[in-house]
């Protein structure tokens, strides 16, 4: 028998009391002076990180007026948007503000933190959250209803076995990520390696070989709720296409717009925002349709390989271009003549295609969640996330 039911058969045999978490817990009312806080003590909905991740340092921190005092061991949970999952477990005191749920402990003797923070990363509580939430575009958690969420409350001995069961859990998958981190820095050494070519092989500017279009500028007052997906700024990340319900935007059908259909295997870059020149992503063949809307720029040829293109863009060194071209501003942006005018070195394209089976193979490597590390990292947290549920419930005395 584990330790952990030699324990419940001990101590809880017949089962927990079960709790709202108003009968455990409450809301933090104190308040502190701004001036008591920077950006590693304030935290806001903003750096809380999305998936249970925790938190960043603040970009920007109040200089004025009083803010929510919290404490170290308090349970910080985002109340705009439940479904980005974002809730710390402080290890600090600091402040905070009204889009921030601070939930204090009543009875530290009675209720560890950590085990209270477990229940509360759980999924089950996110979807209650969700479930009543209000609001369409930024739905926000109701504080009511958050404090009616059932929480067990086994005995102390019991809530120490079950953190540290998970904490084991928690630990190997932060140190396959940090593993991770060091592979996929080791593969754009060697992608950067592999990408630097003698004064032999001609640089081409993307203008004189690929066919370079931006999109179209639709009107956000016609959007629907279901049609073609479209590809704005906000769905590109560094190397990664994201689409979810809070940024996806939609049009009727493309009726017209043809030309502005994208295809698998082209490139599109963001020409706007603070992370231009790193926006930028590959489009599959599962998210299609999609439709190029203005500002946003699609890279497609039949000159090159396309993946060798996509693979120098990722190197880095279209990021130093833009750093040079990119305009000020509030909103920094690049144009498509900026666009058109990088230039690329341009081998053979037997040899593009040698380079692209290489840089394929490390980036599966280093993020195909079907092999190696990431395989393991995915496995891994699907298993946190089944035990988590499974020591996390009890029968209710």
């Amino acid at each position: 028998m584990s330790r952990l039911a030699e324990l419940i058969q001990e101590l809880c045999p017949d089962g927990v009391e079960i709790l709202s978490l108003s009968e455990v817990a409450h809301y933090a009312k104190s308040r502190i002076d701004a001036s008591e806080v920077n950006e590693d003590t304030y935290v806001g909905v903003g750096n809380l990180l999305q998936n249970k991740q925790g938190k960043t340092v603040a970009s920007s921190v109040p200089t004025s007026g009083a803010v929510i005092a919290f404490n170290c061991g308090d349970i910080l949970i985002g109340n705009i948007r439940p479904y980005l999952k974002k809730i710390w477990l402080a290890d600090c005191d600091g402040g905070t503000n009204g889009d921030v749920l601070t939930v204090q402990i009543n009875e530290l003797e009675k209720l560890m933190p950590k085990f209270l923070y477990y229940v509360l990363s759980s999924d089950q509580f996110f979807l209650y959250d969700m479930q009543n939430s209000k609001g369409a575009k930024m739905p926000r958690g109701s504080k009511e209803a958050v404090m009616k969420y059932s929480v067990p409350v086994p005995p102390l001995e019991v809530q120490s076995e079950i953190v540290r069961i998970l904490d084991n859990f928690t630990e190997l998958t932060a140190e396959l990520t940090t593993e991770l981190a060091a592979r996929q820095k080791q593969y754009s050494y060697y992608r950067n390696h592999l990408l630097s070519f003698n004064s032999e092989i001609p640089f081409v500017k993307l203008g004189d070989f690929c066919d370079l279009l931006t999109g179209f500028p639709f009107d956000s007052s016609q959007f629907v709720n279901q049609g073609i997906c479209l590809m704005r700024g906000m769905n590109i990340k560094r190397g990664i296409l994201e689409f979810n319900d809070d940024i996806d935007r939609y049009w009727e059908n493309s009726n017209g717009l043809e030309r502005f259909l994208l295809e698998d295997g082209d490139i599109v870059i963001s020409m706007d925002g603070s992370l231009v020149g790193k926006s930028y992503g590959m489009v599959r063949q599962d998210n299609l349709p999609l439709l190029l809307v203005q500002r946003v720029t699609r890279i497609r040829t039949e000159k090159a390989n396309i993946r060798y293109v996509y693979h120098y863009i990722a190197s880095g060194s279209f990021t130093c271009y833009v750093e040079k071209k990119k305009t000020g501003g509030a909103i920094p942006h690049i144009s498509l003549k900026d666009i058109a005018n990088f230039s690329i070195p341009l081998p053979e394209l037997d040899v593009q295609n040698r380079l692209v089976d290489i840089l394929d193979n490390f980036d599966a490597i280093c993020s195909d969640l079907n092999i190696g590390l990431p395989a393991e990292i995915e496995a891994r947290t699907k298993q946190y996330e089944y035990y988590r549920d499974k020591l996390l419930t009890f029968k209710e005395k």
